[in-house]
């Protein structure tokens, strides 16, 4: 039974490492933002979907946020269609260049 708890206490804290060591890189983000742009780049720009809203700009933002906004898109703890479609489709690097990229823009 000891065994057993510190194999699962190994596993714990290899996880915890492993993504702790994905680390944002803002270039590399700056050749995946092109879905994000068209409306998070126009200031006062209001989406129509699903509903007319004002989309908030991302520049500036904390890349901490960004990336659990990101993953809260993606495991559907946060409900737009559109942001979960193109969280869907980002892996956790993508997530961290991204976050990295709008953590640096002003």
């Amino acid at each position: 039974m000891k065994k057993l708890f510190a194999l699962l206490a190994l596993a714990g804290v290899a996880h915890i490492t492993t993504a702790a060591e994905i680390v944002g890189d803002a270039k590399a983000g700056a050749n995946k933002v092109s879905m994000c742009i068209g409306c998070h780049g126009i200031p006062g720009y209001k989406a129509t979907f699903p509903e007319v809203y004002q989309v908030p700009m991302i520049g500036g933002q904390s890349d901490k946020y960004i990336a659990a906004a990101l993953h809260a898109y993606k495991k559907g703890d946060r409900n737009h269609p559109s942001m979960r479609g193109i969280a869907e489709s980002l892996s956790d690097q993508d997530i961290a260049d991204v976050a990295a990229y709008y953590s640096q823009q002003k």
